[in-house]
Order: C-alpha cells, then structure tokens, then sequence
C-alpha cells in the first residue's frame, strides 16, 4: 500500500486508474478536499485487509469506489474475476467504510436492466435482471454495498468514455482511420457519458454531503443526454473527427443479430436522471460537448498525443 501522508479531509478514490477514476483526480473538488488515488497495486478492492488498512491509514472523510471489472464479453468465461472485483470488492469497501463511519460513492451499470419490456427510461425503482456475467456482478456489489454500509450512494451510470483508458470512442477512432466502412449495432439504445461528467456528478454529492447539506442516501442514475444508439454514436464520432483526422468512413447500421457477442446486452438502457436532479440539483451530462472535449484530449498534437487512440 502507498505512504499515507497528511490528508486532513482525504477523499479515497479505490480504481484511480480507470476512466472515471482519473478524472476523479483531477476534478475540481472543494477546496478542503483533496481526492488520493489507489490503484489495484496500492489499494486492491478484492483485499479485505489491504482495503480496512487503507481506510484506517488515510482516514478519509469519503470513499469513492471507481474500481471494476469492466471487459463484458471477456466476463463470460472469467466469472470468478468479474464477481471477485464487481461483487467482493464493494463488499469490502463497504464493510470498511461502516466500520470507519466514512461515507461511500460506488459507481454501478446500466446493464443491471434486461433492457426489454419497456421503451422509456429505465428509473431506479424499476426491476432489474441483469443478462451476463458482467451485470450480474455489478447487481451483486449493489447489493453488497446496500447490505454493510446505509451511509451511501451508489450511482448507476452508462456508456463512459474519455480521453483515458479503453473505451467506444477510442476504438471507433481506430477503426475510422483503418477501414472505408464501420459497421455499428443500431438496435441497442442508450446514454452515452463521458467520465469527467460522472467525476464532476461525484464531487457535487461528496461536496453536499461534507459540506453539511441535505444528503440523501441511496440509488441514483446518471447519464448523458440525449439518448442515442451506438450507431448515433459512432457516426458523431466520426463527423467530429473527420477534420482532424483526413477521412470520413461511412457509418452503417446494423442489427444485435449481425455481430453476436458473448455477452447479450440491453437494447434499451436507457437511465431515467430525474432523481438525482431533484436530490442534487445534477442535470443529465451533456455527451455530444463532452465528446468534442475528449476529442480533443486524444487528437490534439500539441498534448503529445497525435493519431494515438
């Protein structure tokens, strides 16, 4: 585990180096808040010791939990990987934070919803069913976190994206500079997000909650606006990036059924956010300005980043 140091107001962030988790550092928190990062090196969430001696050494007045098992195909036949970060890791976070009196922030999916039988947003009180393995997973650290600590929230969030890590963008990036034709899935409906909104969302309830304002426990949802399809998706990548880039490939819709996956996934996840602007005065996260934004981040020369994706 990292040295502790002096961190009179610390904020915990569990996953530092995972899309949200990075943003997470270096978001704009209160100015008595300073958010300290733990990797899986210097904070394994699926350690129920290294977890309770992070937490007693940093003493910190909040815990975020952005760490998770994110591969959704790859969790079909790595089961007791996804369920040993997604379900144990919360688990133990969950548990310390009680035992400590800290409050915890644990980031969940919308892929806990089965995504059929209703084609208006999915609200937290709707039911869930999780399809594959990765959602089963995310829906059992929920429950985990609910079961050992009430001093929470846990925010259910969808699509994300950044200039940092793995994600939709950075593929579809790729491919836009390879191939005449990209051929995207249309049928499946969702929120894209980008991960500085979701770390911005979290520094807005950590600061409500620490700064002595009205914090109300539970399950919220957090998304971008509007709500697109992958295909909408892909094809906004690529019109924003066909200047910087030299080429415009054509953007082509296709089914679920033309590019099966081991994983099934929703075809509607789309995540009702009117909950959590009513408890935090948080709109839903505006996707398309944020896309330009990590856009940027990834083609701008001048950050020492280039073609890279």
């Amino acid at each position: 585990m990292a040295e502790a140091t002096s961190h009179p107001r610390a904020v915990l962030v569990f996953g530092s180096n995972g899309q949200v988790g990075f943003e997470l550092l270096r978001a704009a928190w209160a100015p008595d808040l300073t958010p300290v990062g733990l990797d899986r090196a210097s904070g394994d969430v699926t350690d129920a010791r290294a977890v309770a001696a992070a937490v007693a050494a940093y003493r910190p007045a909040l815990v975020v939990n952005a760490s998770a098992y994110t591969a959704v195909d790859r969790a079909e036949s790595e089961r007791d990987a996804a369920f040993a970060v997604n379900r144990d890791g919360p688990a133990n976070l969950a548990r310390a934070c009680a035992a400590a009196g800290v409050p915890l922030i644990h980031i969940s999916t919308d892929y806990v919803f089965d995504g059929t039988g209703k084609s208006t947003p999915w609200s937290e009180d709707d039911p869930v069913a999780p399809q594959g393995v990765y959602a089963a997973s995310k829906l059992a650290g929920e429950e985990a976190v609910r079961d050992a600590q009430p001093d929470h929230v846990i925010l259910r969030t969808a699509w994300v994206f950044g200039a940092h890590g793995h994600n939709f963008v950075k593929t579809m990036l790729r491919l836009a500079r390879e191939r005449d034709e990209l051929r995207v899935v249309a049928d499946q409906h969702g929120c894209p997000t980008p991960a500085a909104a979701i770390a911005a969302a979290i520094t807005a309830i950590a600061r409500t909650r620490l700064g002595g304002g009205s914090w109300t426990s539970g399950t919220f949802h957090y998304g971008g606006a509007p709500a697109t399809t992958w295909h909408g998706f892909a094809d906004r990548i690529v019109e924003r990036a066909a200047p910087r880039i030299g080429r415009r490939p054509t953007v082509t819709a296709i089914t679920t059924a033309d590019f099966p996956t081991p994983a099934r996934r929703p075809a509607n996840s789309v995540l009702d956010t009117t909950r959590l602007g009513q408890a935090y005065g948080i709109p839903p996260a505006d996707w398309m300005t944020g896309l330009d934004r990590v856009l940027d981040d990834i083609l701008d020369e001048t950050q020492g980043v280039g073609t890279k994706a």
